[in-house]
Formats: structure tokens, sequence, C-alpha cells
């Protein structure tokens, strides 16, 4: 089991291997891999592959010594060239926002993209609110990592092109969301797009190693009150009708990113939000846990 990182080292972003819950250097393991974690994914098949190898050899001893355990992790992919978000896309969310009982055939699937470089932090206190909004929210989602070009796929065989899956954390500004006065009703960049609104980590898990993406445990705990506690099982829409959809709609090139949707449990519904010096948890089962502190308003 190995899980690729990115490590703050020496005021640089360096790409790890986490190997045994201990981080290793790529340019330390291998000076024939990308020197950037994006990179990895332009031949993610010939990445993994190598870094399989490298892992069986940490585990065997073989290998350069571990950074020290109190090394800097940043988000694990600094930074996708596209964040796309799936919308209303879990049965119990839909139903919290009150819309009950509702039925995949009535629905259409839709997107809303965050800024990669702005939006974009890593675990720690990383998150500045935004001036003004009153009602931020969470979200947790399953992000999954594109690793092999996709342009017009079938869902039969979307998933061939994620390269791995991680946890992240879209973080909603809901009064700046809404327009009921206007005639579009809702402003999805003012609401969605925020600096620091989507963290995404701690590391990025290889998808081989989900039998099933579509039965995994999510959990997100604000000051280690449960709030979400869910399973993906519970999305509308797969995560290979997503890819697919996705497909046909733009090229999805590797390293870029899709948030998958989000259960029920956000803090709209019961009018309950995020202040300054809050601390969120996301878990996601197989990948490990997120957390985030609200470090100040801007």
């Amino acid at each position: 089991m190995w899980t690729l990182a990115t490590a703050l080292i020496d005021g640089k972003a360096v790409p790890c291997l986490r190997v045994e819950e201990r981080l290793y250097p790529l340019p330390a393991l291998s000076p024939a891999l990308p020197p950037a974690t994006m990179d990895l994914f332009a031949d993610w098949p010939a990445a993994a592959g190598k870094l399989e190898e490298l892992a069986a050899k940490i585990s065997v001893g073989s290998g350069p010594v571990a950074l020290p355990a109190d090394t800097k992790l940043l988000a694990p992919l600094l930074y996708p060239g596209k964040v796309l978000c799936a919308g209303a896309n879990y049965y119990d969310h839909m139903a919290e926002m009150g819309f009950p009982g509702v039925k995949k055939e009535t629905q259409r699937l839709f997107f809303f993209m965050k800024p990669p470089k702005n939006a974009i932090v890593g675990t720690g206190p990383t998150v500045i609110k935004p001036r003004g909004t009153q009602k931020y929210d969470w979200e947790i989602e399953l992000a999954a990592v594109i690793g092999k070009t996709a342009r017009y796929v079938t869902p039969e065989h979307a998933l061939e092109h994620i390269a791995g899956y991680t946890i992240a954390i879209d973080l909603s500004a809901r009064d700046f969301n809404m327009a009921p006065d206007q005639f579009y009703k809702l402003d999805w960049v003012a609401g969605k797009a925020t600096d620091t609104g989507c963290p995404m980590g701690p590391w990025i898990v290889p998808a081989s190693t989900f039998a099933d993406p579509q039965n995994i445990a999510l959990k997100l705990s604000v000051n280690g009150v449960v709030k979400q506690d869910s399973n993906t099982s519970q999305m509308i829409f797969s995560i290979a009708e997503q890819i697919a959809r996705a497909s046909e709609i733009m090229t999805l090139d590797p390293g870029d990113v899709i948030l998958t949707g989000t259960p029920a449990g956000v803090g709209v519904p019961k009018g309950t939000f995020l202040n300054v010096g809050d601390r969120i948890d996301a878990e996601i089962a197989g990948i490990g846990t997120l957390s985030v502190t609200i470090a100040r308003e801007a």
C-alpha cells in the first residue's frame, strides 16, 4: 500500500511516496521520475508502476531515510488544470435540501468549477473565511484525479481514466451563492470559487486500491461533532457517469480533478455555519483524514 503526497522541503513543494505512514521524497528515490507531482500524471501507468516498485523496495528496508514525522504536508496536487465539482449528486443531500424522493431519471448532472491555484490548500490552518460571508458551509467530497485523457468516454470505460482518489472539502459561502432577485437565482462563482475554498488531501490513493468506489464511507466532523456520515452508494450519478458526462462537455486532461458530490449533513438546512477557529475533519475510508482549521477572516 502506497500513496502519493506533496511535502514542503526547504521551501519547495516536493512529491513524496508515502509507505507505512512515512514519507520519502521522490527525487531521492528515483531521479528518473518527474520533479513535480502534476507531471506524474502525464504518463500515469508508467509512473504508477515505478512508484509501486519503489514502495516494494522500501517495504523490505531498501530505501533512503524517511523524512521527519513533522514534515509539513501540502495539498497532494499543486495544481490541477481543472477542478470540476458535481452539484446536488447525493439522494440524502437532496432530501435534506427539501427534495425527498428524487428519481434519477428526473435529474440532470451538472458541474461548477473552482479555481485550482487559489482555492486548493492542504491540511492545517489553511482556510481563510471569505470577508463578509455569514453562511460559510462544509461539504465532504470524494475527489477523483484523472490519469488518462478523456474525451467522449463511455461510463463502461470511464473509471479507466482515473489515476487515484483523495479527499476534498467544498467550502461554500451560501449567502454569496444566493441571488433570489436576479433571473439566474444562483451565483455559483461567488459562492463556490473563493480563495482557500477547496482543501484537498492529505494524499492521493491509487484507484486500484478501491474495488468498488461506489461503496465508500465518508464522514465529516466540525469541532469533533459529526455532521456528515454517509456512503458513496448514495450518489445519484456514479463516478463513472460523472467522468463520462464531463468528457462530453470538455476534454479531461491528466491531473484534472473531479469532486463527486456531497452527502447529507451540510450546515445550511439547520442554519449552522463555520466560524474562525473551527476545525474540520473529513474522513474517507481507504484514504484517511483531511483536517483543516479556519485560520482567520480575509
